[in-house]
């Protein structure tokens, strides 16, 4: 059986949290919540790991963070410039434009996961990199894209969804993209939320001009943990051109992975399975979290959930 493959989109920097977060250690020894993702796909049976990087720090990726995962899983690092575009007879006269050379970023995170399609052949998973997921959602993760036939399936992507009250910050607002789906657990779409509260068991969006909007807390939100059967890249290729043709000449547009697949839904061409994660989710919105990220992690150390290290 093919093992699914895990991408991990490790090019951006936090910018409210003020540093790289994927080099910083919450655990007991040091460990990144990096390392807490690659522990856990292994555990689930996932066979390689794919990092989506910013060739400018990729030295420092491969000698301090890669390296310690390659005795225990096959690790590729691919690379997200600006510069990858689909370079179409549509598109060509964006780059002839200088629409390229005046980005200062690259395009977001739906170019991030095309920029992992030379190295991945198999159904594959696709995370951030400074978010603690827990075992849960990666064994429920793999189990969907290990299934026979994946490409073939009707149902060929899928969410792994958390509660939206564990994964508000005490320290501030944050965005979430809060999930519609149908009786049958199929996503009918992901709205996003940009400005989120805790309040009681729940959350508030309070938005700058606008009613505010009240939410129970249980609602299945998406935190960028998607599975994909490879056929998904060509999907993404074609809306990534139309994108550029669009909004191209905007220097602030992304072209974001939940708003691809959102369209790809309305345009009835992919459905996609919202999977349900009791997990504890931990992230770091800002710095003010750290404390309570590194003591829920000792927490689960102590438990038995991990070993006293991660990698011995």
């Amino acid at each position: 059986m093919i093992k699914p493959t895990l991408v991990v989109l490790a090019a951006g920097l936090g910018s409210r949290f003020g540093g790289l977060k994927q080099t910083i250690g919450f655990g007991p020894h040091g460990e990144t919540l990096l390392d807490y993702s690659v522990f856990d796909a292994i555990r689930a049976g996932f066979g390689r790991v794919v990092f989506v990087i910013r060739r400018e720090f990729a030295d420092a990726f491969r000698r301090d963070i890669a390296s310690r995962f390659e005795p225990h899983i096959a690790v590729t690092c691919v690379f997200q410039e600006r510069e990858s575009l689909p370079l179409g007879p549509d598109e060509a006269p964006l780059v002839e434009a200088g629409v390229v050379a005046a980005r200062l970023k690259p395009w977001g995170t739906g170019q991030a996961t095309l920029a992992a399609r030379p190295a991945v052949t198999e159904p594959f998973g696709v995370i951030n990199a400074d978010d603690f997921y827990g075992r849960e959602s990666f064994e429920k993760l793999g189990s969907f894209l290990s299934q026979p036939n994946l490409d073939q399936s009707t149902v060929r992507t899928c969410l792994v969804a958390f509660t939206l009250r564990k994964t508000l910050s005490d320290h501030g607002r944050v965005a979430r993209g809060v999930c519609q789906t149908t009786a049958d657990q199929l996503l009918l779409s992901v709205v996003e939320k940009t400005r989120l509260w805790p309040v009681g068991d729940g959350a508030e969006n309070r938005p700058e001009t606008g009613p505010v909007e009240s939410f129970t807390g249980n609602e299945p939100v998406s935190l960028n943990t998607w599975g994909f059967a490879p056929s998904i890249f060509a999907e993404l290729d074609r809306l990534f051109g139309e994108f550029l043709i669009t909004q191209g000449r905007d220097p602030d547009a992304e072209f974001f992975l939940p708003f691809a697949v959102d369209q790809l839904i309305q345009e009835k061409r992919e459905q996609c399975r919202v999977i349900r994660s009791d997990a504890a989710w931990f992230g770091v919105t800002y710095r003010e979290d750290a404390d309570r990220v590194r003591a829920s992690l000792a927490r689960l150390h102590l438990a038995g959930e991990y070993p006293a290290q991660l990698w011995p």
